[in-house]
C-alpha cells in the first residue's frame, strides 16, 4: 500500500506572501533582502534623476556660493552632477523634515546625502539578495563574496573618506565632470596613487578583469554542439 503525503498550503496572506517573497520560481528572485533592496534604489534612482534635470544650485563649501550642478541650471550630460551636502552640514544627518523648508534643503544639497544613504543600502541589500538566492539553490556564497568588493569601493568614496574628512561636501559628487574632480583633488591631497592599497585595488580590478576574459573565452571556446545521426 502507497500512502501519499501532500504538504498543506497555507491559508493565511502572510504565508502565502512569504512563500511568493523567497520563491526561486519567479522569474527575478525578490527575497527577504529584496524587500528592502527594492524601495531604496527606486528612491535613490528617482531623486537622482530629478536632481540631475532640476536641482537648483547647492552651498556646497557653506561660504554662499552656490554650485550649480543640474540640466536645467546650465550644465549638459558630462559637466552635469549631484552636488555633495553643503560643508555647513558636515556629517549631521539631513533629512528633509530637518530644514525650514524645501527650497533650505535643496539649497543645503540635502538630495544628495538621501540619494548616498538609500543607495549604499540597496546595494548592500543587494549582495545579501545574491548570497540568499545562492544558500536557497544550495550553491556557495562566493557570487556574494565577490560582489562585495564594489560594494566597499562605494561605501569608500561616499560614505568612509566624507566620515573621515567631516562632511559629506567631500564625498564624491554624482557625475562625470564630478568623478574625475574628484580624483584629481583626492591625488592632489593624499597622493592616493602611491598609497599601496589602492596599487592593490587596481591590480585586483584588473587582474579580475582579465581572469574573467580568460575563462569567459575558455569555456566559450571548448563549448560543443549536439551532433545528429548524419553527422
Amino acid at each position: 500500500m502507497t500512502a501519499t503525503l501532500e504538504r498543506r498550503e497555507s491559508a493565511s496572506i502572510w504565508g502565502r506572501f512569504c512563500n511568493w517573497i523567497t520563491s526561486t520560481e519567479n522569474r527575478l528572485y525578490i527575497g527577504w533582502f529584496g524587500v528592502l533592496m527594492i524601495p531604496t534604489l527606486l528612491t535613490a534612482t528617482s531623486v537622482f534623476i530629478i536632481a540631475f534635470i532640476a536641482a537648483p544650485p547647492v552651498d556646497i563649501d557653506g561660504i554662499r556660493e552656490p554650485v550649480s550642478g543640474s540640466l536645467l541650471y546650465g550644465n549638459n550630460i558630462i559637466s552635469g552632477a549631484i552636488i555633495p551636502t553643503s560643508a555647513a552640514i558636515g556629517l549631521h544627518f539631513y533629512p528633509i523634515w530637518e530644514a525650514a523648508s524645501v527650497d533650505e534643503w535643496l539649497y543645503n544639497g540635502g538630495p544628495y546625502e538621501l540619494i548616498v544613504l538609500h543607495f549604499l543600502l540597496g546595494v548592500a541589500c543587494y549582495m545579501g539578495r545574491e548570497w540568499e538566492l545562492s544558500f536557497r539553490l544550495g550553491m556557495r556564497p562566493w557570487i556574494a563574496v565577490a560582489y562585495s568588493a564594489p560594494v566597499a569601493a562605494a561605501a569608500a568614496v561616499f560614505l568612509i573618506y566624507p566620515i573621515g574628512q567631516g562632511s559629506f561636501s567631500d564625498g564624491m559628487p554624482l557625475g562625470i565632470s564630478g568623478t574625475f574632480n574628484f580624483m584629481i583633488v583626492f591625488q592632489a591631497e593624499h597622493n592616493i596613487l602611491m598609497h599601496p592599497f589602492h596599487m592593490l585595488g587596481v591590480a585586483g580590478v584588473f587582474g579580475g578583469s582579465l581572469f574573467s576574459a580568460m575563462h569567459g573565452s575558455l569555456v566559450t571556446s571548448s563549448l560543443i554542439r549536439e551532433t545528429t545521426e548524419n553527422e
